[in-house]
């Protein structure tokens, strides 16, 4: 029997993975080039795994697992092989687009940043966004690329300020659960507990400026992954004006969300803008 058939389950895997942990990212993969899909499905399988080491597995040594994770991403990459079918998947990806293992440490510190209470600063936010938003971007465009290195260096910082968006409108979105459940804050110089409009509207402005530079990259990625991308973006960017309505004294009360009827409609409204070539 072929070593291809274990491979091949092993990215079966991550796309299981996430399937069952994201609709929308599901939607915006099924809508890249068919060979870009696997290896999103792995980056997005391995980053989702880090993230419930921290997040959710509460009744575990999280600092302990997560020392553990690394370990084996570094051993997995070494081997070019793991029995581990999230990590033999993604270390595919790594030595076929060339990702940089200085993205995947940035990434995986980012997520140990999450196991202590951190008071966080602007040197530490914007560190924390990096490790765990923009470097994810960067992954995802090197796939896009397709070695391309041209196309690469033009879209980078592009990408980072989308992956900065769409983790600002998470911790936009999360600050209840976030703070009551995890006892995290990640906004510098606000206190939850005090949260304002006026925090709100500051932390809106810095990430409506990141949306509208990640959109002046979106038209000039690959055509293979760009509809894709430009639903995600769609996707955020509506949750982002749901939450810009609002007050601030709800957001710390309930989670607001796009519900699924509405992503079909963006599905359908974001494919016809990209059939009548107005992205």
């Amino acid at each position: 029997m072929s070593l291809n058939l274990f491979f091949t389950t092993s990215v079966k895997c991550s796309k299981l993975i996430t399937q069952h942990y994201s609709t929308s990212f599901s939607l915006g993969i099924k809508l890249f080039n068919n060979r870009l899909r696997n290896p999103i499905y792995a980056i997005y399988g391995f980053v989702r795994y880090a993230d419930e080491i921290v997040d959710t597995f509460h009744d575990y040594d999280k600092n302990e697992l997560l020392k553990r994770f690394r370990e084996d991403t570094y051993r997995a990459l070494d081997d070019q092989i793991s029995l581990n079918p999230i990590l033999n998947s993604f270390q595919q990806v790594v030595h076929q687009f060339s990702i940089q293992i200085d993205l995947i440490n940035a990434f995986l510190d980012s997520m140990a940043m999450d196991l202590d209470d951190i008071e966080y600063s602007e040197a530490t936010y914007s560190k924390y966004i990096y490790g765990s938003a923009e470097v994810v971007g960067l992954m995802c465009l090197r796939v896009f690329s397709e070695g391309d290195d041209g196309i690469y260096q033009k879209l980078e910082m592009p990408a980072r300020y989308l992956g900065a968006a769409f983790q600002k409108v998470n911790f936009l979105r999360d600050v209840n659960s976030d703070f009551n459940e995890q006892g995290r804050t990640y906004f510098p110089n606000v206190n939850v507990r005090e949260f304002t409009t006026d925090h709100k509207r500051e932390i809106e402005l810095d990430i409506e400026s990141d949306f509208e530079r990640a959109k002046e990259g979106i038209a000039k990625l690959p055509s293979g992954a760009k509809l894709g991308v430009y639903l995600a973006y769609v996707y955020y960017l509506n949750l982002f004006e749901k939450i810009r309505r609002v007050p601030a004294t709800r957001m710390l009360s309930e989670r607001i969300r796009i519900p699924n009827f509405k992503k079909i409609l963006l599905l359908f409204r974001t494919y016809l803008q990209y059939r009548m070539r107005i992205i």
